[in-house]
């Protein structure tokens, strides 16, 4: 797997990153979402260098010019509810992208550490020969990007494979590296070093979808 960890680089992206971790920032639920997009949008500027282009000849209103197009057929799938904002973000600079969604969630057994992934809801175009990316803004286990990836795979082969996320935690991207061809990139913002015992993110920065669009009642 071919791993981009922005965090390896100081940039625009540790404002960002700080501000959603902060707890007397992150309770700005606008502007916690608004991070999230933003950084989607760098993270898809940055993958963008790596998709296919082709020669176009444009007419302008004084003559006409020569210029490398984007040739990828994009579907761009994120994990609701978190994954909105990130995929508002992708989909500004992919706006020609097909969308597919999924709800996938954790559903705890007896032990708070003991879950599994539950996915009950999907829309989602072929992917046959496609460029997926796929985005989830907490890689923490990597269950949830793997349980979705096999959802997926119904819809056809994927010529190319991206997952973006925000924060990642290493055991997440250990676990997902097992379950995904060799070839697949994985876009993250900054990489966290460990999970608590009930599988979140450390230091992390809590729910990300709690702190975009408000707390849940768990069932």
């Amino acid at each position: 797997m071919h791993i981009h960890n922005f965090s390896n680089q100081n940039t625009i992206l540790n404002t960002f990153i700080s501000e959603m971790r902060d707890v007397n920032i992150q309770k700005d639920s606008m502007r916690f979402r608004r991070n999230i997009e933003r950084i989607g949008e760098i993270l898809g500027y940055e993958l963008s260098k790596t998709l296919s282009y082709k020669p176009t000849t444009i007419k302008t209103p004084l003559g006409v010019c020569e210029i490398e197009k984007l040739d990828n057929d994009i579907v761009l799938c994120s994990i609701l509810r978190a994954g909105v904002p990130l995929h508002d973000g992708l989909l500004n600079y992919f706006d020609k992208a097909e969308n597919a969604f999924i709800s996938a969630y954790r559903h705890h057994k007896e032990k708070p550490e003991n879950f599994e992934i539950i996915v009950e809801y999907l829309a989602c175009p072929s992917l046959e020969n496609k460029t997926l990316i796929l985005a989830d803004p907490m890689l923490a286990t990597g269950q949830s990007m793997v349980a979705t990836f096999e959802a997926l795979k119904p819809f056809g082969k994927p010529k190319n494979i991206h997952l973006v996320s925000v924060i990642a935690a290493q055991d997440g991207i250990d676990f997902i590296k097992n379950h995904f061809e060799k070839d697949t990139h994985l876009w993250v913002a900054t990489v966290d070093e460990k999970l608590n015992e009930k599988g979140y993110i450390i230091p992390g920065l809590g729910d990300a979808g709690d702190l975009a669009f408000g707390e849940k009642l768990q069932h």
